[in-house]
């Protein structure tokens, strides 16, 4: 895969078998992109280094202590000047405000998916922080779907 002048090699990692075979399907042609089954509640397998890592809606299924040892495993295989991206469901501060998100996507609270483990953004800003990473924000966010980033120093 080419961005720019410079090479790019990239990991796709899941444990949906549906998910792996739509990106064995989407990267068939390029050999640059390795895809890993792998199973988010474990510790990550040795894939090397990386300057970026990019987590999409998988993260918010973890309990709250995995959560935390995975932003720390995520730090330790960033290149210095590395980032973290994590686009994610996250709580709401309210049941009041979480009721209104899940109406806007019509879901109910009975309808809601079980898997969800929600943390606020606050929360997850400072342990990225504590871990060490640098520049922390949320960039983006709407009701309860955010973007969390931050830099390896």
């Amino acid at each position: 895969m080419r961005s720019g002048h410079k090479e790019v090699e990239a990991v796709a990692l899941d444990f949906s078998p549906d998910m792996l075979k739509a990106a064995g399907k989407r990267f068939a042609a390029e050999s640059s992109v390795s895809i890993v089954a792998h199973n988010l509640d474990e510790p990550l397998p040795a894939l090397g280094n990386f300057d970026a890592v990019i987590s999409s809606f998988a993260i918010h299924h973890l309990v709250d202590e995995r959560k935390r040892m995975l932003y720390t495993e995520i730090y330790r295989l960033l290149n210095r000047a590395g980032v973290f991206c994590n686009l994610e469901h996250v709580s709401s501060p309210t049941p009041r405000l979480h009721e209104e998100f899940l109406q806007t996507i019509r879901y109910t609270v009975a309808t809601e998916d079980p898997s969800n483990k929600l943390l606020d953004t606050e929360t997850q800003l400072r342990w990225l922080r504590e871990i060490g990473f640098v520049d922390v924000d949320c960039h983006w966010k709407w009701r309860e779907l955010a973007l969390l980033a931050g830099r390896r120093e």
